[in-house]
């Protein structure tokens, strides 16, 4: 008797390819829930880290990584040259600066006079 009722129950339905996608789904859903709340997000802090080290220059004040905080003298190609004390110059790796505190005006925009407001006329009754 033990052994009809062992291949009653073994005898369900045919193997089907939706069971393999059920269980695929919730992997899926995972990946896409870690992509739009830890992937994608990392990936536009690189970018704007990316473009805050490629828009230094001159005389703007810097904080590196280690907390340094000093004005750029020099820009070269793939380091700077902070000033952190009246003569005091250190060497930096571009890649260790982590914010811009102030920045410097473009040479031309200093010598531009300020845009003028225009006024409009009241209206005639």
């Amino acid at each position: 008797m033990l052994i009809s009722s062992a291949y009653a129950q073994a005898a369900g339905g045919a193997p089907g390819g939706s069971d393999f996608l059920i269980q695929l789904l919730p992997l899926v859903l995972i990946f896409v829930v870690f992509y739009f709340l830890l992937i994608r997000p990392q990936q536009k802090r690189v970018k704007e880290h990316r473009a805050l080290v490629e828009g230094v220059r001159r005389g703007d004040v810097v904080v590196t990584s280690g907390g340094i905080v000093g004005k750029i003298a020099k820009v070269e190609e793939g380091e700077v040259l902070v000033e952190i004390a009246e003569g005091v110059r250190i060497r930096v790796v571009k890649a260790t600066l982590s914010e811009v505190r102030s920045r410097t005006q473009p040479a031309g925009a200093a010598d531009e006079p300020p845009a003028e407001s225009k006024t409009i006329p009241p209206k005639k009754r």
